[in-house]
């Protein structure tokens, strides 16, 4: 008998293990409350991490979207209280990199220029804007926790969240409904977006304010990915990217001395001249530049890159940034930089090569995040799933098709005398060059008549500026400055 029952007991418990499903929960919220100190004050907030569902036209789930919202709660009127909604980008990224390094509350336990150390984990941050605005950190579909749901009987549409005008799409809906949850309507509102993210928030400022009749006061633009300038001719993308070399060049001491001797800031206003006003018009001509014009560009373009006169006529003149991250130190250490923040090296098989084996400083990050952003979220926040949490979640194929999101942003802008533009850059970001970054905001609007609300800030790093401590605190200001200037003040929205 007791053997039956034995085997019983066996049977029901595989049944019951072979039946669990690991799932997140398409609504649902954990709530903390946390004090801090940011800028010598006492800040006291509340945290609520969880849940939201993207709803089908029918009003079912079809997918949920993990979130994490800072609610400052001492000294405050929420209807007055800025509003900061908070993106990453990919496509396929989530929020933890702003999240945990930026802006809120919280910043990665690493050294004063970014690098891991252990113990991993976290601690508080002195420099967050949670002192004059709240935060909601958002992760898309697949990204973080947040998942698809799938119904009975219907399949998942990847077209509903996996391309430039999806994406902005759904996620504008989302905002709608946490925005009405939250009670947050009344107050001012404000989009960030890193790299792709920049591509998102310019949709979604628009999107917003046509769909969702939801105005906003800034969108800010960290190291935005802007594809319709890189993926324009090449006269063009190569020409914006050139000032990059020479700041990355400068760096690591790569630069003839007259260069080398001055500030990276002194130097740089003469590579971006170069860039447009004389490599742009060569590389228009394409092969009917004249051998002597050839051979000049080329000798300016070594000064300012570092890199040989021979190597540079060996690819006519156009330099592919992965060619540079390879052969900037080839000769000198056998060393490669960092696509995103060349300040970092790596170490490849080879020195042979016309590209480095692996993005030395993406590694570098996910060697510090991942640990710390899973132990964060379940004792900081005390939220709990077996569900891994996605760094990078599966949202390829992309759909890049008619992507207007450039000239959204530029709609939106004419049409909300409010909404004011930053756009922030390292200066050693080889991916989103911060000389991309400028291009992409005189190009916003060719009419000039809304530059007066743009702003561009550089900084001494790269993609995320913000790991380097000094930095931290200049980019966090940078952004308080922002929404400070450009608060309604009691003046109307008119011309």
């Amino acid at each position: 008998m007791k053997t039956k029952l034995t085997l019983l007991y066996f049977v029901l418990t595989s049944a019951f293990v072979l039946a669990q499903k690991r799932t997140i929960p398409v609504d649902t919220i954990v709530t903390t409350h946390h004090t801090t100190s940011i800028k010598g004050k006492k800040i006291n907030y509340t945290a609520y991490a969880g849940t939201q569902p993207v709803w089908d036209k029918e009003g079912n789930p079809k997918a949920t979207l993990f979130y994490t919202y800072y609610k400052r709660t001492n000294n405050v009127n929420t209807a007055t209280r800025p509003l900061l909604i908070s993106f990453n980008g990919g496509p396929g990224s989530a929020s933890v990199w702003m999240h945990l390094a930026y802006t809120g509350p919280n910043v990665l336990n690493i050294d004063d220029e970014g690098y891991p150390v252990q113990p991993y984990g976290y601690r508080s941050n002195p420099h967050s804007v949670l002192d004059i605005a709240d935060i909601v950190f958002v992760n898309p579909v697949n990204t973080g926790y947040s998942r698809t749901v799938e119904r009975k009987g219907k399949k998942v549409n990847r077209a509903d969240f996996f391309g430039v005008n999806a994406d902005v799409t759904y996620l504008a809906e989302w905002v709608n409904t946490f925005v009405t949850r939250n009670n947050r309507w009344p107050s001012p509102k404000y989009l960030i977006g890193e790299s792709y993210g920049g591509t998102r928030v310019s949709g979604l400022a628009h999107e917003l304010q046509s769909r969702q009749w939801m105005y906003l006061n800034g969108v800010i633009l960290v190291s935005p990915a802007d594809y319709g300038a890189k993926r324009s001719d090449m006269a063009v993308s190569s020409s914006i990217d050139f000032p990059y070399f020479t700041a990355a060049a400068w760096h690591h001491k790569m630069l003839a001395p007259q260069l080398q001797s001055k500030d990276l800031l002194e130097i740089l206003p003469e590579s971006e001249s170069f860039a447009i006003n004389t490599l742009m018009p060569a590389l228009a001509k394409g092969g009917f530049i004249s051998k002597e014009e050839k051979n000049t560009i080329a000798e300016k373009m070594a000064y300012y890159t570092g890199l040989s006169k021979k190597v540079i006529l060996q690819h006519n003149l156009e330099i592919p940034n992965s060619f540079f991250w390879k052969e900037l130190l080839r000769n000198k250490n056998g060393k490669t930089i960092g696509r995103l923040d060349s300040r970092y090296m790596g170490m490849d098989k080879k020195v042979a090569g016309s590209s480095p084996d692996y993005n030395s400083e993406l590694t570098s990050w996910l060697h510090s995040f991942t640990p710390a952003i899973n132990h964060y979220i379940k004792k900081h926040l005390n939220f709990k799933t077996d569900v891994k949490y996605n760094m990078f979640g599966p949202v390829h194929p992309w759909d890049w098709r008619n992507n207007n999101t450039r000239e959204n942003l530029r709609k939106a802008v004419a049409q909300n005398p409010y909404l004011n533009l930053l756009f922030q850059a390292g200066y050693y970001d080889g991916a989103t060059t911060y000389f991309n970054t400028k291009y992409t905001m005189w190009q916003v609007d060719p009419s000039g008549k809304l530059k007066d609300r743009m702003f561009f800030k550089g900084y001494r790093s790269g993609h995320m500026m913000y790991l380097r401590k000094a930095d931290l605190k200049a980019a966090n200001d940078d952004i308080r400055e922002f929404i400070k200037a450009s608060a309604a003040k009691g003046k109307a929205a008119k011309y």
